[in-house]
């Protein structure tokens, strides 16, 4: 595996490349729509859905992660990258992935929103930081209010307009927060295992105790003194229900579980949307997780 310098590098290189060659082929961006609607970049499902959610109407949104892909390892083609460039806003969370950080440099500084500040992403893990702050609706209501006062910014003809889309998304995220912490206010276990430690927000936030298999990244594989110890806690702690994600094989859950006794479940990090969604969009399936939550916490 190359040195992070030298992919760095590449990736640079890649993408000055491929700015150059958008900029020939299409014009710099003569191919967008010319329908007055602001274009919107988005580096991921959930913040599509916040930015469709706040710019309805007066927005185009695209997303850089494709439905069913895993975000974490996106790779922009040049057209990605000219898309990014001329953007009227992009929307995405630095750290996360770093196609798009590198993508980001080339746009205009006051056409890009980081998310990051305002989720105020400050939990540690094996890896790296936690980027999942979507599954927390308190911390994505923050985004959502500093998103919407950025685009009001970049459009202040429609800011009204963008205020009253953003206080019904925030209504939506509120009604998943009751939700949640009602349905997750008594449960027999709060030990929560899963595959990879993509579910701290949640649990931090309505009384879990997230115990990883690995850590952020979803792709580790776990060393046999890893998995041991994982197996010793869910023997200790009488846990029932071992998580694994959609898009991620189930190999390490199905491992811990066999030695253990315990069984599996899918639990959705909503990290993109596909036909394999128990939902159609983020309120949807962060529901069904709570519904899962509850099946293997043992929740009344």
């Amino acid at each position: 595996m190359a040195p992070p310098q030298i992919s760095r590098v590449v990736r640079v290189l890649a993408l000055v490349v491929g700015t150059a060659l958008v900029a020939t082929l299409t014009g710099c961006g003569s191919d967008r729509p010319d329908d007055g609607r602001l274009q919107v970049v988005a580096a991921f499902y959930p913040l599509a859905w916040m930015a469709q959610g706040v710019g309805g109407d007066r927005v185009d949104v695209r997303s850089l992660t494709g439905a069913g892909q895993e975000p974490h390892d996106v790779e922009l083609a040049a057209r990605d990258v000219g898309a990014v460039v001329d953007a009227d806003a992009v929307v995405y969370l630095r750290g996360f992935q770093p196609a798009i950080d590198d993508a980001t440099h080339e746009a205009h500084d006051d056409r890009v929103f980081d998310a990051a500040p305002a989720a105020d992403l400050d939990r540690r893990v094996e890896g790296g930081t936690d980027p999942h702050f979507w599954l927390d609706p308190v911390r994505f209501e923050a985004v959502t209010k500093a998103f919407a006062s950025f685009l009001a910014q970049r459009d202040p003809a429609h800011a009204a307009a963008y205020a009253t889309r953003r206080d019904h998304v925030v209504a939506q995220l509120h009604a998943l927060d009751t939700q949640l912490r009602h349905g997750l206010a008594s449960c027999r276990h709060d030990e929560l295992v899963t595959s990879h430690e993509a579910f701290g927000y949640l649990a931090a936030r309505y009384g879990l105790r997230q115990v990883g298999i690995t850590g952020i990244a979803p792709e580790a594989e776990p060393s046999p003194r890893q998995l041991a110890a994982v197996s010793r806690f869910v023997d200790g702690h009488h846990v029932d229900t071992i998580y694994f994600e959609p898009l991620v094989s189930s190999d390490i859950a199905d491992a811990v579980a066999s030695e253990t006794g315990a069984r599996t479940a899918v639990l959705d990090p909503i990290e993109s949307l596909s036909r394999a969604s128990a939902g159609d969009d983020y309120p949807a399936v962060l529901r069904a997780d709570l519904r899962t939550l509850r099946r293997g916490q043992g929740c009344r």
